[in-house]
């Protein structure tokens, strides 16, 4: 009788099923803010090489 109390008590329980949405959502956010930050880093790296070409040609 205690097992089977167990069991629905354990299948009611959420805070489980929280905790791994949760941690699911900050790990979407996290590849996401990594997959922003190369993509601009790459860019940003394109923009300050073609400015230290101009400036070089300049002098």
């Amino acid at each position: 009788m205690q097992l089977a109390h167990f069991a629905q008590k354990f299948i009611r329980d959420e805070e489980g099923v929280t905790a791994i949405e949760y941690g699911l959502i900050a790990a979407l956010i996290a590849v996401f803010i990594i997959a922003s930050v190369t993509i601009v880093g790459t860019q940003l790296a394109a923009v300050f090489t073609k400015i230290s070409g101009a400036l070089a040609a300049a002098l």
